[in-house]
């Protein structure tokens, strides 16, 4: 699956520092990437029945941020994305507006697409949808099944026996993601596409691995699994573990992924690949971000779309503003004031960086490196470069171009010209 463009990075004189991170599994800011060489990053993706919506881009703008830091410090970033191009909202979703499944997911993705190309978001090297790694993912369960950490429930009310699930139960680590006692696993597996009630399963927590085929639903064939779909945790190790190995340096996706996405998915590699644990080093989550009071998301219909926002004529540089002034890790709600004020701060930014001269800017290049190093403290560098801004005419021919550099390298804002 292709993936986007590679919007300017423009190069800037020195280095960063290294990057510390929050670590949801150990509540800790943490240093993340090694201090040279390659660091590796896997962003979970989006499940494409509906269009980017501003929580979606709050996320990959917040990582790709991380991206942007790690190679201002001089590193190299490895970095994969997944689609999850084949899942039951997905197909319910199709089914509900009568457009077949694969339609529908082409054509979000391409919106996805669209929507990453105009906020300078640095495409990840591999970009894959599960439908094309049915394969990948299918040896895995089978791996799975072949070591004993997976088992096979019969079929309930009417449906086929063979469903293949994962016993939590196998990992001794299990529970170290989200650190969440078992009352609050037990309902967010409900609330987030988990099946609790299913009988024949040896634990309620137990997640799907593989779905045996259904009358009408999409299904492929896995060998001795027989045909069938993958599960939604397992997709996203399996692609990780081919394409990023592991330790991971950071996993990475919204705080609703904690449980059970993330810690169901680390247990499936610690059983997978049992000598190379942990599956990440640290594991980040960005906030939500709310609209009319209520988590923006696409269940409640409260969604305030990139695209809409673009085509109203909307700056994607003001957009991405409105994001970046908000910490990543921080639950914040969209307003028409937020926008508002993005706008006003692009439009101050442009008319900044357009003239011929300027304030030094040295001091400020060094500290918005600083403030991203901290955590990725987007909020602190937008306030150092207010203030460049506020700081009104100077004699320094070279500063303005070196701060539209820097914004452009470090906070992906393209200002106008």
């Amino acid at each position: 699956m292709r993936s986007w463009p590679v919007p300017p990075v423009p190069s800037l004189p020195g280095r960063g520092s290294r990057v510390h991170l929050h670590d949801t599994s150990t509540g800790a800011v943490v240093p993340v990437g090694p201090v040279e060489g390659t660091a590796t990053l896997y962003v979970c993706g989006i499940t494409p029945y509906d269009a980017t919506h501003l929580g979606h881009a709050n996320t990959y703008v917040a990582f790709d941020l991380l991206g942007r830091a790690w190679r201002d410090a001089g590193l190299d970033v490895r970095y994969v994305q997944n689609v999850t191009d084949v899942d039951d909202p997905l197909l319910e979703r199709a089914t509900a507006t009568g457009v077949d499944w694969r339609d529908l997911a082409a054509s979000q993705i391409d919106l996805f697409r669209a929507d990453m190309e105009a906020l300078s978001v640095v495409p990840p090297q591999e970009y894959l949808g599960v439908v094309e790694a049915v394969d990948l993912v299918s040896a895995a369960v089978r791996d799975l099944l072949a070591a004993g950490a997976a088992y096979r429930v019969p079929g309930v009310d009417g449906g086929p026996d063979g469903d293949v699930y994962f016993p939590v139960a196998a990992d001794t680590a299990f529970g170290e993601v989200g650190g969440y006692d078992r009352a609050t696993m037990l309902e967010l597996s409900a609330e987030r596409g988990g099946d609790p009630q299913r009988p024949g399963k040896k634990d309620p927590l137990d997640p799907l691995l593989w779905r045996v085929e259904r009358e009408g639903e999409p299904a492929w064939d896995a060998g001795d699994l027989g045909r069938g779909r993958p599960g939604w945790h397992v997709e996203c190790t399996a692609i990780a573990l081919e394409h990023l190995g592991m330790p991971i340096d950071v996993q990475a996706g919204g705080s609703d992924l904690v449980f059970p996405h993330h810690e169901m998915g680390a247990s499936h590699a610690h059983l997978l690949r049992p000598d190379s644990r942990p599956f990440a080093r640290a594991y980040a989550h960005s906030g939500m971000v709310a609209f009319d009071g209520e988590k923006m998301s696409k269940s409640k219909g409260n969604l305030v779309l990139v695209s809409k926002l673009r085509a109203a004529g909307v700056e994607p540089g003001a957009v991405r503003l409105a994001i970046v002034a908000h910490h990543w890790r921080s639950e914040w709600e969209w307003t028409d004031e937020v926008l508002a004020t993005a706008r006003e701060r692009f439009a101050a930014w442009s008319a900044a960086v357009a003239r011929p001269a300027g304030p030094p800017a040295d001091e400020l290049l060094a500290s918005v490196r600083e403030r991203l190093a901290d955590d990725l403290d987007a909020p602190g560098a937008v306030a150092a470069v207010d203030a460049w801004v506020a700081s009104g005419e100077g004699t320094d021919e070279t500063a303005p171009g070196l701060v539209r550099d820097l914004v452009t390298a470090l906070l992906g804002v393209e200002l106008a010209r």
